[in-house]
């Protein structure tokens, strides 16, 4: 038996014969610190976390009898996030408030500048609180939060129920949990939704076919709808399925995409580049884990499964993933035998991976089913860690400031490697934008970005072989726009051809209803006429 479900066997058990034994674990308590984190973490400062991995060394500055805060090198100070200075390297910054329990399988959004938990698991047990990290002030706290049933709304803090693999999104200033594993599993999959001005959780209405309940899924927000791919069900069987919520309506729809779909699956990662293409990376099984890379196109409806560039990623479930601009971070994650140590990086457009920066030892970055979200402070990006479990379960935070930007970065350089343009054109087709390996040397529209520690000489005989590739491409392309403004203009002459044909017929339809009205008030002369005696009737009615 796994040691994970024999925790799970164990609190069952221990529920049985206890059910309060749970309300006397006591609550880690954290002594709030005076400290704060100054603008410079200087390199001579780095400790040894966990088997020599470094991290830089945060210098305090303490506050005490209300005295001013001086520094002997009189650096400016700054607080939360805006203090870290180093890139590409995770650091533990100080953090203040009550530490929220240990867990892993929870799920995190950020809503201006706060970083929120909801649920998780726990020693086997589902956990059900909410918690907030202020990102600028680096303080938690705990919500309590209200329960709304129906139209009438609890007065007194209720407790939602508890879940663990579990979506959290963002959403029109509110936060979205959709699906997730819970105790007493519920038919289909369930939306709440967490009001941030009444703290109040409420479970929204769906219309359509909702999916089956389950749990590992990836939840995708594109535009107005989320995008449901996978997990696991509450029998265990691993799943494939594609299913869309449209936001606006609520309504459910399930999705029969063509082409290979990734291979069932939970605990994998999603994202969406250009509001076009959903691409699903890694996750396991009951006894494998992946490091395939699918791509689904929103447009078309269909899978494929492009050639992938740079180094090669190793196989990895319940890893976190998180954007920004066109690069997609992939944190932590364990593959069955260890925890994957290294932060990876996709540049989307072009589908090269490299490695950011790796840990080592069991710290929580290198474990399964932590989260990581995006947060910005003064223009800069930082990528923000929270739990996980590598052995134990972990509540403790890293950040991230990552070197690559949201734009495309100047450490950068676009070198073309084949005859058609990049995937981040959504005009383009999908068969030539994302080729499936066995046709990507012939149809691959990929844009390769050289990284600075390529061999420059490899990277100038692969331009200069490629150059005729791109004027083939340039010019297919151009006449593919010549040949799509042509069809504009002949559907533009069509329309002015039809709109003639309308206003003749226009023409004939008032000279007949003039003829109408005529010969009717003609006719209806004559009868006043003979009532009247008088032959100008006609005349005045025509002329009025």
């Amino acid at each position: 038996m796994a040691s994970t479900e024999a925790m799970r066997l164990f609190v069952k058990i221990l529920e049985e014969e206890d059910p309060a034994w749970y309300s006397r674990v006591p609550e880690p308590i954290v002594k709030i610190s005076s400290e704060i984190h100054k603008s410079k973490l200087e390199p001579s400062g780095e400790k040894a976390i966990s088997s020599g991995t470094s991290f830089p060394e945060s210098k305090h500055i303490s506050i005490e009898n209300g005295d001013h805060m001086e520094t002997q090198d009189k650096d400016i100070i700054m607080e939360g996030l805006g203090a870290i200075g180093v890139y590409d390297n995770w650091v533990a910054p100080p953090i203040s408030g009550h530490h929220p329990k240990p867990r892993y399988e929870h799920g995190a959004a950020v809503v201006k500048d706060k970083m929120y938990i909801f649920g998780g698991n726990h020693n086997g047990r589902y956990l059900s609180d909410l918690q907030v990290l202020d990102l600028r002030s680096l303080m938690w706290s705990k919500i309590d939060a209200k329960v709304s049933k129906g139209l009438s709304e609890s007065s007194t803090p209720a407790q939602v129920a508890p879940c663990a693999g579990h979506s959290l999104i963002s959403w029109d200033n509110k936060i979205l949990s959709v699906a997730g594993h819970a105790k007493d599993p519920s038919k289909t999959v369930t939306v709440k939704e967490f009001d941030l001005q009444t703290l109040t959780w409420s479970d929204l209405r769906t219309y359509g076919k909702p999916p089956i309940s389950r749990g590992g899924q990836s939840v995708t927000l594109v535009g107005t709808t989320l995008v449901i791919f996978g997990g696991q069900d509450a029998k265990r069987s691993l799943l494939n399925d594609l299913h869309v919520l449209d936001l606006e309506t609520m309504t459910w729809d399930d999705i029969d995409a063509i082409g290979t779909p990734p291979s069932p699956r939970s605990d994998h990662a999603a994202a969406c580049h250009a509001e076009r293409y959903l691409l699903i990376f890694g996750g396991g099984s009951h006894a494998t884990c992946f490091n395939d890379l699918y791509v689904l196109d929103l447009h078309t409806m269909e899978w494929s499964r492009p050639r992938q560039q740079g180094v090669t990623p190793g196989p990895r479930a319940g890893h976190a993933g998180v954007k920004v601009g066109e690069n997609w971070f992939i944190v932590g994650g364990g593959d069955n035998k260890n925890g994957v140590s290294e932060t990876l990086v996709l540049h989307m457009s072009t589908l090269v991976w490299s490695v950011v920066t790796t840990v080592q030892g069991r710290v929580p970055l290198a474990s399964e089913g932590l989260t990581v979200v995006l947060s910005t402070c003064n223009g800069e990006d930082y990528l923000v860690s929270f739990g996980g479990y590598n052995g134990r379960y972990s509540n403790e935070v890293y950040v991230l400031k990552p070197s690559y930007k949201s734009d495309l970065p100047s450490r950068m350089i676009d070198k073309p490697t084949s005859e058609n343009m990049s995937v981040a054109n959504p005009t383009t087709n999908v068969s030539r934008d994302l080729a499936p390996e066995s046709e990507a040397a012939q149809d691959g529209k990929i844009t390769e970005i050289m990284m600075d520690n390529v061999d420059p000489g490899a990277s100038n005989m692969r331009t200069e072989s490629s150059a005729e590739h791109v004027i083939v491409a340039l010019k297919t392309e151009n006449e593919e726009l010549e040949a799509a403004l042509n069809r504009e203009r002949l559907q533009n002459f069509q329309l002015k051809q039809e709109l003639a044909e309308v206003e003749i017929k226009n023409v004939e339809i008032s000279k007949a209803w003039f003829l109408f009205l005529f010969f009717s008030f003609f006719k209806l002369s004559i009868n006043m006429t003979s009532l009247f005696g008088s032959s100008m009737f006609p005349y005045i009615i025509l002329k009025n």
